[in-house]
């Protein structure tokens, strides 16, 4: 069984994974940032700064760039049924957005299943069947996530009301449900203890 990392990194910010731990991730698709916008985010020194890179390729993911498989009502199914599948298992779901081209997920880990293996596992079903679904090859996810861990109750607060506002938003743009499940906006939020924390 693998174990959880603890403290370290990837090269830039440190990073946390221990089972009990609330996790705010994101992924994207693999055509959801152009090559030559990624790689100036590596040769312009004023994007070093992790906190403005971030935000900015937040701001580039929204604006719906790439083919934006994920507004295919099958394919964020395919995502959410993928997330529900091992929700209470191995983690537990506690807000979720899918976005065209991006997901947000908040999930508190379990022991014996280490944030790393989760995504792995995440992304590698959902690609093999959306490139099925879609009729494509080659990579469907990019490389890599971003995770930061929730540090207080007011962190946990500002990552839910974030996920909220994302699923206002786009209500407002009139997007397609899943059932009672506005998909492309906030999953069920369930409030973990405190002690989680």
């Amino acid at each position: 069984m693998t174990k959880h990392k603890g403290w370290y990194s990837r090269g830039y910010l440190p990073h946390l994974d221990k089972p009990g731990l609330i996790q705010s991730i994101t992924y994207r698709l693999a055509d959801s940032l152009p090559k030559h916008v990624l790689d100036s985010f590596e040769d312009d020194p004023k994007w070093r700064d992790d906190v403005k890179r971030r935000k900015q390729v937040e701001a580039l993911l929204d604006s719906g760039l790439g083919n934006c498989y994920l507004k295919q009502r099958v394919v964020a199914e395919l995502v959410l049924n993928n997330w529900q599948h091992f929700d209470e298992k191995r983690y537990r779901l506690i807000a979720w957005c899918i976005m065209p081209n991006h997901i947000h997920v908040l999930v508190l880990m379990f022991e014996h299943y280490p944030l790393a293996d989760v995504i792995r596992n995440w992304k590698s079903y959902t690609a093999h069947h959306a490139n099925k679904i879609l009729d494509l090859d080659g990579r469907f996810w990019a490389v890599g996530y971003f995770d930061r861990y929730i540090r207080d109750e007011r962190h946990l607060e500002t990552v839910i009301n974030y996920i909220h506002r994302i699923r206002l938003r786009l209500d407002w743009l009139s997007v397609r449900r899943i059932g009672n499940l506005v998909v492309r906006g906030s999953g069920r939020t369930s409030r973990p203890h405190s002690s989680n924390l």
